[in-house]
Order: structure tokens, then C-alpha cells, then sequence
């Protein structure tokens, strides 16, 4: 590992992950070293990226797009294409830690990659754990890879957890903001629009990402994320509603303390964390401000209404095929949504369906997931109310 810079990777720097990754280094400048970064669709962006950051390498995902992309003559980076473009770039031996921030299943393989080639995860692609979380944590315990988490979430449990020892603890508890339509009733979710479902009250994501927090959806996936990544049993993984967004979740350990941990909704931090672990750094992140009043508030979820938290703890009992069904399903799902082409109470339905109907194996290889992925995304194009 370098002694003075920590040579890093982006994967899906275009994203809001990626960017607020990019703030981080830009804040750190004398820690960091941007070795490469990548993009799928956002050619601009990526551009300014290369021109600001001058990476080594520049990977446009979308190999389609490789022409499009034009650098300015004083950048000097590589530019490669493709998933192994990617693989290319994670592998490389200068390469002390890569940030896995693709959305969806499609970072899979670039953190796969990363982790046979040892190197530190910084892991903001729940996906990757979704779908397969036992392979990929048993793949990263036999390179003796540390997975650091990047959701605001998890990187919580992470350092309430060490608080104590691993034996002691009682509970996981995830916080979620509830989202825009935490009061919504059920007959006003039937009727809700894709500009709706975009209009998140406290963070700002991409659409996929929005539209699953939306349906809490993207508690279900956290949920399934956690029972791998921390090694859990679905009945010490609780959710509770926290509409302020400032403790990103807790710790219950067996004398009944619970730890949290606090901040303003602000993902410099938990990235930052992961970048400097286990080190803390003064950084760019927002801070609490004391001297002004707020309160906390904490409601249970309500799971008529938001059906996806049961449907992620059946998945994470479950195991199997079925994680990589169920996010493939809602990836799709959410598509069509905002497409126009499903209604908003019909994502949940549509992941179900094609859950309970798809062929499951309890222990499948990463083969199989892949086909599963494949699957289930066409399963949810022919589905029907």
C-alpha cells in the first residue's frame, strides 16, 4: 500500500455516491489518490471528473458510448470500456481500495473482481450483498478483504458495534426516513405519481434509489445487506421510522445500552469513514449543531402499507437465490414505474409474485445468481396485475 497517498478506484463516480466521493478527496487532497474512476451514461460529468482528478484511467461501462467520450488533450488518462474495462482497472496492483458505488446489480462483478485481487471495499453497492451476500462475504474472508460499509446505515451499526463485543449484542436497529408518504394512507399510495415518488423529504439520490426508499424497498435490500455483511440472524435485525434522519441506526447490546450513532443526513461522512478507517480525519462532512432545538423521533413501521420490509426479511431468512431475485425484480420494477408502464403499489406486488414463482436454491454459485438476475428482470416485463 502507498505510504502517503491511498490510491483508490470509483466505481460509478458519475453517481451521488461518487460525486459526494469526489468531495471527500477533493477536501483530503493530500491523502488520496484517484487511480481511476468510471461512468455508464453521464459522459459530461465524467469528463469534468478526469479533467479535474487526472486519473490514470477513465472506464466508460457503457461500451456504446466509448466514442462519445472525448477528453481535453492535457488529460492523459486511459481510457478503457466495459465490464473489463472495470475488472482492468480494480485488479491493477497500484490499487489500495475501491469504492463499489455502481447502483444495482450491475456493480456485482467489479466488486467481485476487487476482492479476488485483495483489495479494501468500500461498499456502497448493497446490491452486491443482496444478491450474493454469502458468496461474496466468504470470498472476501478467504482473500482476507475488509468490506467497509458505505450506506449511512450500516456504516452506523459498523461503529456502534465497537462498542462492544460481537457476542453481546442483543439487536441491529436500521433507521429509515419513512420516505415522502410515511402518512400517506393506503388508498392515497394507489394513486401516486412518479414526481411523487421523487420527491424525498431528506436526501438527495438517484431516481432508482428514491423510488425505493419510497417504498421502503430500500430497507428490505439494507435488511438482506446486514444479515450478511454482519454475519446476523433475521431476528436480531430490527427497522424503526426516523423522519430527521439524524441517528442512522443502533446498537443493542445485552445490558439493554444502546449506541447510535448521529449526524446530519450527510453522505461525506460514512464515505469518509470508510476511506480513512480506522482512522477518523477532520473532514468536509456537515456537523450537528447543539445550539439549536430539534427533536427525535422514532415510529414503528407499518407493514400493511409498506409490504417490502416483510418481503426483505422473508428474503434474508430465506437465503439463497432468492436475494438476487428480489433485487432484480424491483431494479425492473422501478423501471417500468417510472416508465409509466406500473403503478407505484404494483412494485411491491409484481417482486412477490415473481419471488414465490421462481426456481429456488439454497445454495446456488454465482452462475446461478447471474441467471436468476436475468430471469426475474424478464419475469417483471411480461407481469400482470
Amino acid at each position: 500500500m502507498s505510504t502517503s497517498l491511498k490510491n483508490i478506484v470509483i466505481l460509478g463516480s458519475t453517481g451521488s455516491i461518487g460525486c459526494s466521493t469526489l468531495d471527500v478527496v477533493r477536501a483530503l487532497a493530500n491523502r488520496f489518490r484517484v487511480v481511476g474512476i468510471t461512468g455508464h451514461s453521464n459522459l459530461e460529468l465524467l469528463k469534468q471528473q478526469a479533467t479535474e482528478f487526472s486519473p490514470d484511467f477513465v472506464v466508460v461501462s457503457d461500451e456504446s458510448q466509448l466514442g462519445n467520450l472525448q477528453l481535453p488533450a492535457t488529460c492523459q488518462s486511459t481510457i478503457l470500456a466495459g465490464q473489463d474495462g472495470i475488472v482492468d482497472l480494480v485488479t491493477r496492483d497500484d490499487v489500495d481500495l475501491v469504492v463499489s458505488a455502481i447502483v444495482g446489480s450491475a456493480g456485482l462483478r467489479g466488486t467481485w473482481a476487487a476482492i479476488e485481487a485483495g483489495k479494501t471495499i468500500a461498499l456502497a453497492n448493497k446490491e452486491t450483498l443482496v444478491t450474493a451476500g454469502p458468496l461474496v462475504m466468504q470470498l472476501a474472508s478467504d482473500r482476507g478483504v475488509s468490506i467497509l460499509p458505505v450506506d449511512s446505515e450500516h456504516s452506523a451499526i459498523f461503529q456502534a458495534m465497537q462498542g462492544g463485543r460481537a457476542s453481546e449484542i442483543t439487536r441491529i436497529v436500521l433507521t429509515a426516513s419513512g420516505g415522502p408518504f410515511r402518512n400517506h394512507t393506503l388508498k392515497e399510495l394507489a394513486g401516486v405519481t412518479v414526481d411523487d415518488a421523487l420527491a424525498h423529504p431528506t436526501w438527495e439520490m438517484g431516481p432508482k434509489i428514491t423510488v425505493d426508499s419510497a417504498t421502503m424497498m430500500n430497507k428490505a435490500l439494507e435488511i438482506i445487506e446486514a444479515r450478511w455483511l454482519f454475519g446476523l440472524s433475521i431476528d436480531k435485525i430490527d427497522v424503526v421510522v426516523h423522519p430527521q434522519s439524524v441517528v442512522h441506526s443502533m446498537v443493542e447490546f445485552c445490558d439493554g445500552s444502546v449506541l447510535a450513532q448521529m449526524s446530519p443526513p450527510d453522505m461525506k461522512l460514512p464515505i469518509q469513514y470508510a476511506l480513512s478507517y480506522p482512522q477518523r480525519w477532520q473532514g468536509p462532512a456537515t456537523k450537528l449543531d447543539f445550539s439549536q432545538a430539534f427533536a427525535c423521533e422514532f415510529i414503528p413501521p407499518d407493514y400493511e402499507r409498506f409490504p417490502a420490509l416483510l418481503l426483505g426479511r422473508e428474503v434474508a431468512e430465506r437465503g439463497g437465490t432468492c436475494g438476487a431475485v428480489l433485487n432484480a425484480a424491483n431494479e425492473s420494477a422501478v423501471a417500468r414505474f417510472l416508465d409509466g408502464r406500473l403503478e407505484f403499489i404494483e412494485i411491491v406486488s409484481a417482486c412477490r409474485d415473481v419471488l414465490n414463482h421462481h426456481d429456488y436454491d439454497p445454495n446456488p454459485d454465482l452462475e446461478r445468481v447471474i441467471e436468476l438476475d436475468r430471469w426475474a428482470r424478464e419475469e417483471i416485463l411480461r407481469w400482470k396485475p
